[in-house]
């Protein structure tokens, strides 16, 4: 068994926040769980291989309850800052938490993103990727982030939610800074503002109740009968989470597949000719660019083996699921993007309880955006040279900043 202090801890920097890859492989076959320190000075254990990732996601005495876990941010870190990324206005969600509150808060949300609810979801959201693709029409260069990326899942989302879509600029802006490896100030500031934000979207619902999601969580808080509602901090919290994961995963997937066709040809020329190919595309798209690096933060409550190291009680750990997806010993060239592959097994929304219950819903709207797009425009390629491109400032995401392509 290797030692715990067996090697010094990477910085994982720009660098690496442009290509993860190579770190990626070099752990995989030297180090496959090993410390690293993030942009933000939080020093964490990073596992990358595939069967370790899968272990470590669902084990028990990994915990994610970070109310609990709150000390453990100013011993980890490396600035002598305990800086725990949120306040518990936006932290107490079924994402940060363990059973039993784990189990109570996700049924509470469980029915809405059901394969058949979110089939019945199929023929707006086929509608609104219609609305945003006739917009693009008549252009010559779109930037495909903002253009139809980002405005297709949001509008979904603030629909389900019942959020004003006057407002989805603002809480975008928030929502970037909150997950990139930003300074603390910034994201302290954006929290504030977002947690404002969501405390009057919900109260508006106790006054103004409609037929949303939202309105639905503020009335089941309200049951005191029940006994299975939320509690204030929860309830903004569940709002947080469910409107930002709601559409961040989808913008990335999007995005990212656009580009692994335009820059795989060959890749391309196989989904037209076929778009009978698109769902195992899409689980392709899924695993090659994964929208989500890393899963979040668990830590152990007992010493954890992984990949042949004991990681100690009380360690922050990281999962690596964009690695994960690329390990040679679960898919074959897994550098290589292949829209036939069996796919399936990926870890792009996580594995165990916390597995990621938006995913039919992702999943759906990337296959419409993707076949619209491709349906709607034969021409489309590039605009820039791929080196230009940048990825986002974070460590949690595996997204652009934006996406110039022609269409004519």
């Amino acid at each position: 068994m290797q030692s715990t202090g067996a090697s010094a801890p990477v910085r994982l920097d720009g660098e690496f926040i442009e290509d993860p890859y190579a770190l990626y492989r070099r752990m995989r076959e030297e180090s496959p769980v090993r410390e690293v320190v993030t942009p933000r000075g939080l020093k964490v254990w990073l596992v990358t291989r595939y069967q370790d990732a899968r272990d470590a996601l669902a084990d028990p005495t990994l915990h994610k309850n970070m109310r609990d876990g709150r000390e453990l941010f100013t011993k980890h870190s490396t600035t002598g800052s305990a800086d725990e990324l949120f306040g518990q206005e936006l932290s107490s969600h079924m994402l940060n938490s363990d059973p039993p509150d784990h189990t109570r808060l996700r049924k509470l949300v469980a029915k809405a993103f059901t394969m058949r609810r979110v089939e019945l979801m199929r023929p707006r959201i086929a509608e609104i990727t219609e609305e945003l693709l006739d917009g693009l029409a008549g252009r010559d260069e779109v930037n495909l982030v903002d253009d139809f990326a980002f405005p297709l899942p949001v509008t979904v989302i603030c629909e389900l939610l019942g959020v004003p879509q006057a407002d989805r600029d603002d809480f975008r802006r928030w929502s970037n800074v909150l997950l990139s490896a930003g300074n603390f100030e910034e994201v302290h500031a954006a929290g504030e503002a977002m947690a404002t934000y969501l405390y009057q979207l919900v109260t508006g619902k106790v006054e103004h109740p409609a037929d949303d999601m939202l309105t639905a969580l503020v009335q089941a808080r309200d049951d005191e009968g029940g006994g299975e509602g939320l509690g204030e901090f929860e309830l903004v919290s569940m709002a947080f989470l469910l409107l930002v994961a709601g559409h961040e995963t989808t913008v990335n997937l999007i995005a990212n597949g656009v580009l692994s066709l335009l820059r795989n040809p060959d890749q391309l020329a196989a989904l037209r000719a076929d778009p009978a190919l698109l769902p195992g595309a899409v689980e392709e798209f899924l695993r090659y660019e994964s929208p989500v690096n890393h899963a979040t933060l668990r830590y152990t409550t007992v010493p954890v083996t992984l990949g042949g190291v004991e990681i100690p009680a009380e360690e922050f750990v990281l999962v690596s699921l964009g690695s994960a997806n690329r390990d040679g010993n679960r898919f074959a060239d897994p550098d290589q993007v292949d829209i036939t592959r069996e796919a399936g097994g990926h870890l792009a929304f996580g594995h165990g309880i916390h597995f990621c219950l938006g995913a039919p819903l992702a999943r759906l709207e990337g296959q419409i955006a993707i076949g619209g797009l491709l349906d709607r425009f034969p021409d489309l390629a590039l605009a820039v040279d791929p080196a230009e491109l940048r990825w986002r400032n974070s460590t949690l995401l595996r997204g652009l900043e934006s996406l110039p392509v022609r269409i004519r």
